[in-house]
């Protein structure tokens, strides 16, 4: 595929323009507050001067004192009970007080200005912080309002005010025994009742709706001077300042501006991420790889979605959002070189339009970036975990820089920890969306590949079974093609797959092909070099269907049909020449596959060819290693295999040079072990 030519055609570019569309569409409407300022640095802009009346918020440390404040001070709440005070009057008219009866009258009036006031346990007072308040709420009838707690009483102080008014009456006797004596006293029980669920409400409502704000600044009112250092108060007044101005101020010029503002900042997103997939992977353009594109450019909205939206509801939670998800979603996909720049565009967004952005952009990166790398080795099961300890280990480490970068003494804000914390093991619940993604996308993700390249499963158990000779070489044409993967950073695990099943058609006919010939006897005595040739032809079709009884992906197909290409059975075909036969009529001769189109269906090419050639050899020197490689290399590029491969000169360079030390490797001088001189006549033996 000629790289002059890309990217062109409507499958490249309006996928980008219905991606910018929706940028544009999402983007904030309102303008951003242009200034950069930090507690303990100098102002550097003019003077500030409030173009409007805003108020001043209080800071998390101001709001989470007072909280703390209201949460210590607890006002009961008492109902006042009509019944008890009606209870107690008829009690009093049905006590017999003898010849004093005509008291019941002013007594039942002392009882009445008792039980206006209220009374309330003495016990309970204690218990429920009426003893340590200056008011109490009482409701009475459907109304509620504070009463001072003094003017309250308790059962004793009730019967002392009872006594003490009683004595005054000029009656000509004891009160206070007469009372004592006919129960009276006993009359005087607790109508105030203690509301325990009321209290609790009325106390947690008192807790949360603390008042954010602190007074007004007003407009014209100097906030801060050019020059001048930039005090916690100051502070305190920028970060009030540029919330009203972002929420209610943030853009007075034509909304005309703000459009085309938006658009070129999206455009320039746009432009970025098409550029990086043009220098790094712009195989992408190409219609075989049109849903990879897609995947890639919904990945990188649902980045673009994630800042926005997040911050436009609560900015505190960025820190909870899994952004490295981003970066997992790409690998799965993706090779090393096209995920890091991609990734890192896809966290431009959050830089530009988040508060707090360079600060989330760093820390995002930085856990990203590990995570690429640790994943590889953690990526199953439980190690996931792992991985999510590391992105939070990364996230914190960078977000405490920034901590002492801005001069924090102590540190409490443990709110934002956990968000981090939880952000980080949301990967692990997120992460198998991949799944659903390659389903929708039908795609191959890494952890599929890995899983297929597992020797255990269905079809390789059946080609060990039924060809265990085929087995032992797909074995080795994958660690061979595994080794010059890694040495041009090469897709490991989709070579490793490939490699295993590109021979999985020999498991229909295993004893047409010598490497399964176990009896001795040979195949294909009888058949004519025509018969022979298409016998083993035959094992590319055959495993095409096996790939659609075993249901594998399309990439592993690819492997099936190219790893011969449109080469010749040169064995059978030199016979067939040699007996006569017409160059003309040699077709049956022919692989009907397809050249391969990618680095790593090269890669198996020239292992499988190489692997099978290699034990022709008759010596394994340096010299016939390498003559083998080069001819090997020489013969596929003469039959025009490589035509259509992204593969430059210097990967095959590369690759020739990884196979002849494997080979070599594989084929190594075994040392021959001496043999032990025994004395004569004394039984041994050698080890």
């Amino acid at each position: 595929m000629d790289k002059a030519n890309l990217p062109h055609g409507w499958k490249v570019y309006a996928p980008l323009l219905v991606l910018l569309a929706v940028f544009v569409l999402l983007m904030p409407r309102s303008g951003k507050f242009n200034y950069d300022y930090k507690k303990g640095m100098p102002w550097m802009y003019e003077t500030l001067i409030a173009q409007f009346d805003f108020p001043v918020l209080k800071t998390g440390e101001q709001l989470q004192k007072e909280r703390e404040q209201a949460s210590a001070n607890v006002i009961p709440y008492y109902r006042y009970s009509e019944n008890i005070v009606n209870d107690a009057q008829s009690a009093l008219r049905a006590t017999s007080l003898g010849k004093y009866d005509s008291l019941k009258s002013a007594l039942s009036g002392i009882m009445s200005a008792i039980y206006e006031k209220g009374i309330i346990e003495p016990a309970s007072a204690a218990e429920q912080g009426a003893a340590d308040n200056d008011v109490i709420f009482v409701q009475r009838e459907k109304r509620a309002s504070e009463v001072p707690a003094t003017e309250v009483f308790t059962t004793v102080t009730a019967k002392q005010r009872f006594a003490m008014e009683a004595g005054r009456l000029n009656a000509g006797c004891d009160v206070d025994s007469l009372c004592r004596y006919s129960g009276v006293y006993d009359l005087l029980i607790p109508n105030l009742i203690f509301d325990r669920q009321t209290t609790d409400l009325v106390h947690e409502e008192s807790v949360n709706y603390v008042s954010p704000t602190s007074g007004v600044v007003n407009s014209g009112q100097l906030i801060v001077s050019k020059g001048e250092m930039i005090t916690s108060e100051i502070e305190q007044l920028l970060d009030s300042y540029k919330a009203e101005y972002e929420s209610s101020f943030g853009y007075t010029g034509p909304r005309i501006l703000l459009w085309i503002g938006n658009t070129l900042i999206a455009l320039a997103l746009v432009v970025i991420l098409f550029l990086s997939l043009y220098y790094t992977n712009w195989t992408i353009f190409s219609p075989g790889s049109f849903n990879k594109y897609v995947y890639l450019l919904v990945i990188f909205l649902i980045s673009f979605m994630m800042a926005i939206f997040v911050e436009k509801a609560d900015p505190s939670f960025l820190y909870l959002t899994p952004f490295v998800l981003i970066a997992l979603y790409l690998r799965a996909f993706f090779k090393k070189r096209v995920v890091l720049p991609v990734y890192i565009i896809s966290l431009l967004p959050l830089l530009v339009f988040s508060h707090n952005g360079l600060e989330l952009f760093v820390m995002n990166l930085v856990a990203g970036v590990v995570a690429i790398y640790v994943f590889m080795f953690f990526n199953k099961g439980w190690q996931q975990f792992v991985t999510a300890l590391c992105v939070f280990i990364c996230l914190l480490l960078v977000y405490l820089g920034f901590r002492f970068i801005d001069g924090v003494k102590g540190f409490d804000d443990y709110t934002t920890v956990f968000f981090m914390f939880l952000g980080s093991f949301l990967i692990v619940a997120g992460y198998p969306l991949v799944y659903l993604f390659e389903k929708i996308f039908m795609l191959v993700s890494s952890s599929r590949l890995v899983d297929l390249s597992d020797t255990n499963s269905k079809p390789l158990l059946e080609l060990a079974h039924k060809a265990p000779g085929t087995f032992q070489h797909c074995l080795q044409v994958m660690n061979m093609a595994d080794a010059a993967a890694k040495a041009i950073d090469a897709d490991v695990p989709l070579v490793r797959a490939g490699a295993l099943y590109h021979d999985i058609g020999k498991t229909v006919n295993p004893q047409c092909f010598i490497e399964n010939d176990s009896t001795g006897t040979n195949y294909h005595h009888g058949l004519s070099p025509q018969e022979s040739a298409r016998e083993i032809i035959k094992h590319v079709p055959d495993g095409l269907v096996l790939a659609d009884r075993f249901k594998l992906p399309e990439e592993i197909r690819q492997f099936i049909v190219t790893h011969h290409g449109t080469t010749c059975t040169a064995y059978f075909y030199n016979k067939y020449l040699n007996d006569g036969g017409d160059p003309d009529k040699a077709d049956d001769f022919y692989y009907k596959g397809v050249k391969p189109k990618t680095p790593e269906q090269v890669i198996v090419m020239l292992c499988d060819t190489l692997e099978a050639a290699s034990r022709t050899l008759k010596d394994y020197t340096p010299e016939s290693i390498s003559d083998l490689v080069e001819n090997v290399v020489k013969s596929k590029m003469a039959a025009g295999q490589f035509e259509n491969a992204d593969i430059t000169m210097k990967d095959l360079n590369t690759i020739k040079g990884v196979l002849k030390d494997y080979i070599q490797q594989m084929h190594h001088a075994r040392v021959v072990y001496p043999k032990r001189n025994l004395p004569e006549g004394r039984p041994g033996h050698n080890g």
